[in-house]
């Protein structure tokens, strides 16, 4: 078998697939050093399928940390084996029923998809790019702080 495919399982935009992808990203985008992106590639692929039919808004959990200290409720939404959350909107309160606090003993199943590979499937299924594709590409050069003797003026 060709090492290519075991790494990367058909990259096709099956439901599996996409939620292999979409948990992946997850995973990365809670350490990363820039999530922003990663988030929005999450967010964008499971409206587009909860658009298809393909994944189901369950219901709202209380979030794990909510803002502020304030109580404060997330969308809970199936997509084949994983479940994953989201911002809720207005009408999700209105709609959904609350299921109260989450579960911490439900867990998604593990996936075996590269950042990389997972990036690139939810990229072609959503139709975003990513703006800056180098993130070693440091915005501030580290200037050493300059000490004046006391009195002196710094101007």
């Amino acid at each position: 078998m060709n090492s290519d495919k075991k790494q990367y399982p058909h990259l096709h935009p099956t439901v599996e697939n996409l939620s292999q992808a979409i948990f992946t990203v997850n995973r990365h985008a809670k350490t990363a050093p820039n999530p922003k992106f990663l988030y929005k590639l999450k967010h964008d692929t499971l409206h587009k399928l909860i658009k298809e039919g393909k994944a189901k808004k369950v219901g709202l959990h209380y979030s794990g940390n909510p803002k502020n200290s304030q109580q404060q409720s997330d969308v809970l939404v199936k997509c084949g084996n994983y479940s994953f959350h989201l911002p809720p909107c207005k009408e999700d309160f209105s709609v959904l029923p609350h299921l109260g606090k989450l579960d911490s003993h439900v867990r998604n199943p593990k996936a075996s998809l590269s950042l990389h590979a997972a990036k690139k499937l939810l990229m072609s299924y959503t139709g975003l790019k990513e703006l800056n594709s180098t993130p070693n590409e440091r915005k501030h050069r580290y200037e050493k702080p300059v000490f004046k003797k006391l009195g002196e003026s710094y101007f």
